[in-house]
Parts: structure tokens; sequence; C-alpha cells
């Protein structure tokens, strides 16, 4: 019943929420929600809440990148988030929201990854995004992109000793140049809608997330759903999603 008449308001041009279709719901972000980590963040967007923490470590660099530093992104849903999460290692939609983010921080050369390069082909920083799913109420990518972000721009380098790592003293902060948004856009039927929460995620016909880097350059798009999209609907979206990523990106401090 509820996604009947979740379906029949988009169709009349109305959302459950009273929100129009290209309006986001309310953001909050706060920073250094987690004071043992180098960097971190709280977002909520309406009811969703999504926490980002950054750990630094050292560690040997990929072959084919032997000057550049190394970033890995990890996601876990947390059963008190939603009934539908379960206890135990990542699921695919963990893994999928963590690759997602991962490709438009990646992507956007985000982070200057040489200026992480401690010794050439010997040693560099390894940094180590982990989402944390607190409260699922629809949209989840684009919460765990804001927390993501901002954490990464209150990262703290620590300072090396002796080759360790001394924890509470640091030497900088991470050399963070762009701040990368993802803005996902639903359709149903003809309809584009921005931040769908949980109820209309139920009925999307299908998602494209759009990671917009600060000079609206594109990094990144990732299809999610079934359905399909006319080439009209991707230029209508990627527009909306420049658009919104600004907005966005004002909140990101």
């Amino acid at each position: 019943m509820q996604e009947k008449y979740t379906l029949e308001l988009i169709q009349k041009g109305k959302r459950v929420d009273g929100r129009k279709f290209d309006e986001f719901r309310k953001i909050e972000i706060e920073p250094d929600i987690v004071k043992k980590a180098e960097g971190s963040a709280l977002v909520k967007i309406g009811k969703t809440k999504v926490i980002a923490g950054v750990k630094l470590a050292l560690g040997t660099p990929y072959p084919d990148t032997p000057e550049e530093g190394i970033l890995i992104v990890n996601a876990e849903f947390s059963p008190i988030a939603s009934p539908d999460f379960e206890p135990g290692p990542p699921g695919e939609d963990a893994i999928e929201l963590a690759r997602i983010v991962d490709r438009g921080i990646r992507e956007s050369n985000c982070i200057e990854v040489n200026k992480l390069c401690i010794t050439p082909k010997e040693k560099v920083w390894m940094v180590f995004v982990d989402l944390n799913i607190i409260d699922n109420n629809g949209n989840l990518l684009d919460a765990s992109s804001l927390a993501a972000i901002t954490a990464l721009l209150h990262t703290k380098l620590p300072k090396i000793e002796d080759d360790d790592i001394i924890r509470g003293e640091y030497t900088g902060n991470l050399p963070v140049v762009f701040k990368p948004i993802i803005v996902s856009i639903g359709k149903i039927g003809n309809n584009l809608i921005i931040d769908p929460n949980l109820e209309e995620e139920e009925i999307l016909d299908s998602k494209l997330s759009v990671a917009v880097r600060d000079d609206n350059k594109i990094c990144a798009l990732q299809k999610q759903g079934s359905g399909t999209f006319e080439f009209s609907d991707v230029e209508r979206m990627i527009d909306l999603a420049i658009e919104k990523s600004r907005e966005l990106r004002k909140l990101v401090v």
C-alpha cells in the first residue's frame, strides 16, 4: 500500500515528505566526530546517518605507482541501521557503495597522492576511509560521499619518528585539492527526483549517481536498477548533478 501511495504522489508531481523533485532533505555535517581517527565526519541527510573515519598507516606502494600513496575505502552496514542489514562480513551492497565512493575520490584526483610518498618504491602513506552506516532512510551513497570528503578534508598527517607513527602528533594536513560530490538522481516513470528517501528507493525504475568535481568536471557515473535511460534523461541528470553539487559543496568545510 505504501509503495502504491508513494508512486501515485510522484505521478501527481508530489513527494511523501512534501519536497520538490529537485530538493534535498535537511543536511547536517559535523566534522571531527571520532577523536581517535586522523579525520572523521558525521553526515545526516534527513534521517539517514553515516560516519566516515580516516586512519593512516605506512605501507609499500603498488609496483605500477611507486611514488604514490594508497587509498582504500571500506563500508560497513551496521544491523542497527536497518532490519535489512545483517551482521558479518560486508555484503554486496556495502562493497558496491565503497567502490563508488572510492572511484569518485580517485578519479577526481581529490588527493595529491604523490605527496603521500615517503620513500619511492618503499614507503608511502596508506589512507583508509571507513564508512559506517548508522541509520538508513535512503540515499546512502550521497551521504557516504559527503562524509568521506569531509573527513578527508579534516585529516591530519601523523608525525613519524624512526619509522614509527606518533599518534596524536601531526605534521600537517592531508593534501586534498578537490571536493568531489556525488549526487544521485532517481527515475520513476518520466520523473527525475533528487535524494530519494527509503520509500522512494523502493519504487525507483533506475538511478544514476554522478561524481562532480569543483570545476564541474564529471569524474564518474554509476547506474543502478533495471530501468533504462534516454539520452535526454542522462543530459538532464548530469545538469541536475552539477547544479546540486555546487549547493552541497558549500556545506563541506
